[in-house]
């Protein structure tokens, strides 16, 4: 196998360093999965770096289903999408060259479009007056910021991580938060794309008072039919962008 250049990483937060520099070469195929990662050794002379922020570097992927660890001999490169998680996700949202991935955009917001439902239905069946009256004053500051896009897409952020906290379902939680981390790298860039998804009071509205009586299906309802104005609304961005 060739072995693919690296750069010197900076002084600090070495494993850190070194660690994104790997992974970003296995995300991308530039060491392809099936194939021995360089030796500890080799790795540290190419990065510039000491073998222990290396060898850190490589328990973290080991973690992240990047690679498997191997007693006496050299690391064996994995397919992430065999062996990776959700945490992988920010890491492939954007190309090499700084364009968005199209493809894994899509895949995000399905799996939102899928999610939310079952997010909100949930909350309604657990969360109870006390819920409904935080959903409700975050609305009521929504409505106040309405020439605010910007204001609009935090209270729109802190509107479904109340109902994802509430809850109580782990699994939408941890969901939730790796969809998060990617969703803030491209912040600025969503924000002008889902202002239709944050203007639409009336199905937040809809979830909140099913919140408050209970009502799963009613909130499963509202919460489909607002993510979709999303997905769409996103859909028509990507579209111009193919174009």
């Amino acid at each position: 196998m060739t072995n693919p250049a690296f750069a010197a990483v900076h002084k600090e937060s070495l494993s850190e360093s070194v660690y994104r520099q790997l992974a970003d070469k296995i995300l991308s195929g530039e060491l392809p999965a099936g194939e021995p990662l360089p030796a500890e050794r080799e790795l540290s002379e190419a990065l510039s770096v000491n073998r222990g922020a290396v060898r850190e570097a490589i328990k973290r992927l080991q973690q992240a289903g990047l690679v498997s660890v191997r007693q006496g001999g050299n690391s064996l490169v994995l397919d992430y999408l065999e062996e990776g998680g959700l945490e992988l996700l920010p890491k492939l949202l954007v190309h090499k060259d700084g364009r968005l991935n199209a493809t894994v955009v899509r895949s995000i917001m399905a799996m939102r479009s899928s999610l939310a439902p079952d997010i909100a239905a949930t909350a309604a069946s657990r969360g109870g007056a006390q819920l409904a009256d935080e959903l409700e004053t975050l609305l009521t500051r929504m409505r106040a910021d309405t020439t605010d896009v910007r204001a609009l897409q935090n209270h729109a952020m802190a509107f479904w991580k109340k109902l994802v906290e509430r809850g109580g379902n782990i699994a939408f939680r941890l969901a939730f938060n790796s969809m998060s981390k990617t969703y803030t790298q491209v912040w600025d860039v969503l924000t002008a794309v889902l202002e239709p998804e944050f203007r639409d009071f009336d199905n937040l509205s809809t979830i909140a008072m099913a919140v408050r009586s209970g009502d799963a299906e009613a909130a499963r309802e509202a919460g489909r039919r607002h993510t979709e104005i999303g997905r769409q609304s996103l859909e028509r961005a990507l579209d111009a962008l193919d174009s």
